[in-house]
């Protein structure tokens, strides 16, 4: 096939930024050291440019090592190479918690990977709505707003009705028992009263990211 390339155990998808607007990214969970070693390298190699998320904790490390011309966010669990143009547009991402950081730093490392400035507003969670108010000026300055909540998953339908902008919510798998690992936030989320909102998968950072850079890239 056109624009595909082999390699060790995998084929690089090198046409599917022309396609569709979002370059191929490495989900690096499930995958070992050496397959994502050469998937990272063959990416650059030939994109130059190369963006894996879900990396393994066990692997961080040793993939910083291995390209130290790298940037690595090890919260995100996160690895770039190279750079994409930059858009000026900006696109905020909304944390509810600081146990809902990873998620969001994933959504937020994707945004700027993909040529966007990530508006960051952390622990603005709903048991302190005053602290979301103090960051508003900011987010309603930005094209689309990911909100990433766990819980009860409140916080992207009291966002909603604040901006005029889409919304994408992720839901995160954290809370007590009866959160069942995130699926309580999405509930809640799919069942907001605000309109204007997108629900991605639990956990999914990236896949909120990547929804919000055609959002905005199709708004050109």
């Amino acid at each position: 096939m056109s624009g595909m390339e082999r390699t060790v155990d995998f084929r690089l998808d090198l046409e599917r930024g022309t396609r569709t607007g979002v370059p191929e990214v490495i989900f690096a969970a499930g995958k070992t050291l050496e397959q994502n070693r050469a998937l990272i390298a063959g990416l650059y190699s030939r994109a130059g440019f190369a963006l894996a998320t879900r990396i393994p904790e066990a692997q961080r490390a040793e993939l910083a090592a291995a390209f130290p011309d790298a940037v690595v966010n090890v919260r995100a669990g996160a690895l770039r190479r190279g750079t994409l143009p930059r858009s000026g547009k900006r696109i905020a991402v909304v944390c509810a918690g600081t146990s809902d950081l990873p998620v969001a730093e994933e959504a937020a490392f994707t945004v700027d990977a993909l040529g966007h400035d990530a508006v960051r507003a952390t622990d603005v969670g709903v048991a302190g709505i005053h602290r979301l108010f103090d960051a508003l000026d900011d987010i309603t300055s930005c094209g689309v707003v990911i909100v990433v909540a766990g819980m009860e998953g409140a916080l992207p339908s009291v966002v909603a009705g604040l901006v005029r902008v889409p919304v994408i919510a992720v839901p995160t798998s954290v809370g007590y028992g009866a959160a069942f690992d995130g699926m309580a936030a999405l509930l809640g989320m799919l069942t907001a009263c605000a309109p204007g909102i997108g629900v991605v998968n639990i956990d999914n950072g990236f896949g909120a990211a990547a929804l919000a850079h055609k959002i905005v890239a199709g708004a050109r």
